[in-house]
């Protein structure tokens, strides 16, 4: 491809992909099953989302121009990468679902409650299509953006709420014990993994080969830095307690968060810097599966599959979150379904090729170099 961007690029896109749908809903989940050690869940997510990045990167080391359907094409044939496409696919679909769920229900549940569902589908999906149109560079300086964002958020909420911290709310560590918290990681380890299947697709795209595992270690790693200070402000401001009451629980920090007496409430702001992170998000899920879908029919280039697929992710995720139920079932059910592939998926094509080292060693001789 002759898309590159730079690691700083890659690492900016890792931070923005773990960040808006972890401090959006995932927190509120994760309350709900361990009370106060939820911060404790989301470190230990956090190391293992290092761990997935790099299985990711050591999966592709050797044919740094491949992504992960020209690898299972490379190794075992067109059958595999068809495998590994609608493997990709499936799991797109449902990380858009989610991060879906994150972007409408911060919108119109606090701000635009008679706005239409199908009005902040297309928004996001018309931003999206533009975005992904022009390329994996735009999405890139997008990125920049988002971090910056992210640097301001998370300044104003600490400088508005640390005031409020009562460590007694903290208070006993690890009281649901190593298992549980385990156990309840799984539902932040989703966010890393959406991460790591993206960098999976985007990583031939990279300039410098030789230190993209070092560029996704270090985004995955700044992404958890950067959520971590949620849950421990919310688990000591709100309280465990009342934070698992709520299904967008870093709104009601939000609301809670005020520099002295004259900036009040300013949830505003937050809306206005989390929606870059979380529309680079939906269009990086749109981006990817577009790429795949593109790979599975034959197609040199990813652009003619952004409207069906967009259409496609649309439809489902106008479906999923007609019914708020529904949705929440999504949500509960997304671990079992994403992490099987986000660990599985790089796993199965590590031993792929082990087993087919001289057809991966061909292909990748005859693919075009990856350049630096």
């Amino acid at each position: 491809m002759k898309i590159r961007i730079t690691n700083g690029m890659f690492v900016a896109i890792l931070v923005n992909m773990v960040y808006a749908k972890a401090i959006g809903v995932t927190q509120g989940m994760v309350a709900r099953e361990i009370g106060q050690d939820m911060w404790l869940a989301t470190t230990l997510a956090t190391l293992q989302g290092v761990g997935m990045i790099y299985l990711s990167y050591v999966v592709l080391k050797k044919t740094p121009q491949m992504d992960f359907v020209e690898l299972a094409n490379a190794a075992f044939g067109r059958w595999f990468g068809m495998f590994v496409t609608l493997a990709l696919i499936v799991f797109f679909f449902g990380a858009f679902g989610t991060v879906m769920l994150t972007f409408v229900y911060h919108l119109r549940d606090y701000f635009l409650p008679e706005m239409p569902l199908f009005a902040f589908v297309l928004a996001a999906l018309g931003i999206g299509w533009f975005a992904a149109y022009h390329g994996l560079e735009v999405m890139g300086r997008m990125a920049f953006g988002g971090v910056f964002f992210i640097l301001l958020l998370n300044a104003l909420i600490l400088i508005g709420s640390y005031m409020e911290i009562d460590l007694d709310n903290l208070r006993p560590v690890m009281e649901s014990g190593l298992p549980k918290i385990l156990w309840a990681s799984r539902h932040s380890d989703t966010d890393w993994a959406m991460a790591t299947m993206v960098a999976g697709m985007i990583q031939p795209m990279v300039k410098n080969p030789e230190v993209r595992g070092r560029s996704g270690m270090a985004g995955i790693a700044l992404g958890g830095v950067m959520v971590a200070m949620w849950p421990l402000l919310e688990a000591g401001v709100l309280s465990a307690e009342v934070t698992q009451e709520y299904f967008v629980s870093c709104m009601k920090l939000a609301r809670n968060a005020h520099i002295g007496h004259f900036i009040q409430r300013y949830e505003m702001i937050m809306v206005a810097c989390f929606s870059v992170s979380s529309i680079l998000q939906i269009t990086m899920c749109l981006f990817t599966a577009s790429i795949a879908a593109s790979k599975a029919v034959g197609l040199k280039d990813y652009r003619p599959m952004l409207i069906p697929i967009g259409l496609a992710l649309g439809a489902f995720a106008y479906w999923a979150l007609r019914d708020h139920m529904r949705a929440l079932e999504l949500m509960e059910m997304w671990p079992y379904l994403a992490l099987p592939i986000a660990i599985g998926l790089p796993a199965l094509l590590l031993v792929a090729r082990l087993l087919a080292k001289k057809r991966v060693r061909k292909a990748a001789e005859a693919a075009p170099p990856s350049s630096s």
